[in-house]
């Protein structure tokens, strides 16, 4: 099996010697997505809730370069620079599982590039929806 870099104009730019994306087989093993605007290269926000809307649209944006949606996303990980934050980061990030959430984990950590309160990435399955 071949590894497939995916990248998208829609999505920040890596900031570092990685990829958005890979797509190997039939997953999708993205790299962490910070609150950076891929139009600007700035971080959106100022809190915890408008960045996490930011990284959600970021996935968004990976997700569909792949023809994909956040229904094929079987796992994510969240990283918080604060878990006094969870909440909030979670009121924002069910808003796009509508349907079916994936498996998560959600740890804190000392701290996240750009100093971003709020990292996440993801896995997801390109071979049908998992809702």
């Amino acid at each position: 099996m071949n590894k497939k870099a995916v990248k998208t104009t829609d999505a920040p730019a890596a900031i570092g010697p990685y990829e958005q994306a890979v797509l190997f087989g039939n997953l999708l093993f993205s790299s962490g997505q910070i609150a950076l605007n891929p139009e600007t290269g700035a971080m959106d926000g100022g809190d915890i809730k408008q960045e996490t809307q930011r990284v959600m649209q970021n996935i968004k944006a990976i997700l569909h370069a792949e023809g994909l949606t956040f229904n094929h996303i079987i796992k994510t990980t969240v990283y918080l620079a604060d878990m006094g934050h969870f909440a909030d980061m979670n009121s924002v990030y069910e808003t796009f599982f509508p349907e079916s959430n994936p498996a998560r984990s959600c740890v804190q950590v000392a701290a996240l590039p750009k100093n971003a309160l709020v990292e996440i990435d993801f896995i997801a399955h390109s071979e049908g929806s998992v809702a």
